[in-house]
């Protein structure tokens, strides 16, 4: 008994230290609409961006709208790099939104590029450059 106790109390800090190795980065766009904003997170092993949100403007119609906007699915990382395409609904449609992201991760800062678009409404952000630090 006294064994099992001792290993789940080691599977909690494990568990702990997992979480707090997670680097959650924030950034901004240099180009696009003023006041757009990214957050996401990169798993422990650097492998993957997690729980990317976009926050900001895109064109859509013929008008300016605001959207925020995130995602379930992660993009993958590869020796530092990301670059990926996710649709969601996966299977794709004219009022499916498409997320593009490609970058670099090197430490606590990352950069790139992204954009969002649902091509049969005509929404459309435009390919942005984005800066994002971890906080």
């Amino acid at each position: 008994m006294k064994h099992l106790k001792i290993y789940f109390a080691l599977c909690l800090i494990s568990i702990g230290f997992n979480a707090f190795s997670q680097k959650k980065f924030v950034g901004t766009f240099s180009n696009g609409f003023k006041g757009a904003k990214l957050s996401f997170t990169l798993t422990a092993d650097g492998k993957q961006v997690q729980s990317f949100t976009f926050d900001g403007y895109w064109r859509c119609g013929g008008s300016t709208e605001h959207i925020k906007a995130g995602l379930e699915k992660s993009f993958s990382v590869v020796n530092g790099k990301i670059q990926g395409v996710i649709l969601d609904p996966e299977n794709g449609g004219a009022s499916a939104f498409r997320f593009n992201l490609e970058g670099v991760v090197n430490g606590k800062h990352a950069n790139g590029t992204f954009r969002m678009n649902i091509t049969g409404l005509s929404c459309d952000t435009y390919k942005l450059n984005w800066t994002a630090v971890a906080i």
